[in-house]
């Protein structure tokens, strides 16, 4: 039984999710030995949850090991479509890109990493690759900043003190105190930039994506290479189309949510067995 696990806590749920997590990019295949390492948990019960994940669908036995399939997608496209983030602002942001040439994502804040939920990128060669659910350190990207000074003292405390589980190691790392003045920053200011911090060659400004009530709800980028693009540029000329931007997002997500929910009564004495249109 973990120690922080409350009545309600299905332990065996919990140990299925942990054999999902422990597939990460540089080990697509693993043996049960590696997911009984990963996991902590014990052989016996490391395959009864892969033959599970397996009959389920979302895991394939393989002559060395077991893989992921497509199908865990489901598990982060349930989120993102339940959010309808990505196809409000998908429009908007192909639209970012085509202005500026440059690739444009959208985060959310998970513990002290950000996810990315929304990317329009464009061919270019960076230092870590990114995808829908891509996590980063937050402190150390321009949307984790952005989402990190939207919070309350005392949640931003708490937020920080999670360890993180991207696996990404930043080029530079930022304690409590170092952030501090940063976050005012931006707060100050409305957007924040990440000069080559998460790694080297990466340079992105991000803005927040806001509700009909003003909450942050996201943040969102555009993502230039340090050797082709100056702070400068990024600055004077992508900022003003990436806040723009946002606000058309924020409109149009306001607009989308305050939307009454339409329902279809049924007609007095109409049987269930009537034709179609």
């Amino acid at each position: 039984m973990r120690r922080d696990a409350g009545p309600d806590f299905v332990e065996a749920l919990a140990r299925g999710l942990d054999v999902l997590r422990c597939f990460r990019p540089g080990r697509p295949e693993m043996t049960l030995s590696d997911v009984a390492t990963a996991t902590g948990l014990a052989r016996p019960t490391a395959r009864r949850m892969l033959l599970t994940l397996q009959e389920l669908g979302y895991v394939d036995a393989t002559d060395r090991g077991f893989t992921l399939t497509p199908r865990v997608l489901d598990l982060g496209m349930a989120y993102i479509g339940s959010q309808g983030l990505w196809e409000i602002a998908r429009p908007h942001m192909e639209r970012l890109v085509h202005e500026t040439g440059e690739s444009s994502s959208m985060a959310q804040l998970d513990g002290s990493d950000i996810v990315y939920v929304a990317r329009v990128a464009v061919p270019k060669i960076i230092a870590l690759a990114v995808t829908i659910g891509t996590r980063f350190p937050a402190a150390a990207t321009s949307q984790g900043r952005v989402l990190l000074a939207a919070l309350e003292v005392d949640r931003l405390a708490a937020v920080l003190a999670q360890a993180g589980r991207s696996g990404v190691t930043p080029r530079r790392t930022y304690g409590a105190r170092d952030l501090e003045p940063v976050l005012r920053e931006v707060r100050a200011r409305g957007w924040a930039l990440a000069d080559e911090d998460l790694a080297v060659g990466i340079r992105s400004v991000a803005v927040p994506v806001r509700d009909g009530d003003g909450q942050v709800i996201a943040a969102m980028n555009v993502t230039v290479h340090a050797a082709e693009t100056s702070v400068e540029t990024l600055l004077e000329r992508h900022l003003p189309r990436l806040l723009r931007t946002a606000s058309a997002v924020s409109a149009d997500w306001a607009a989308w949510r305050s939307m009454p929910v339409a329902t279809v009564e049924p007609r007095p004495g109409a049987g269930g067995t009537g034709g179609g249109a």
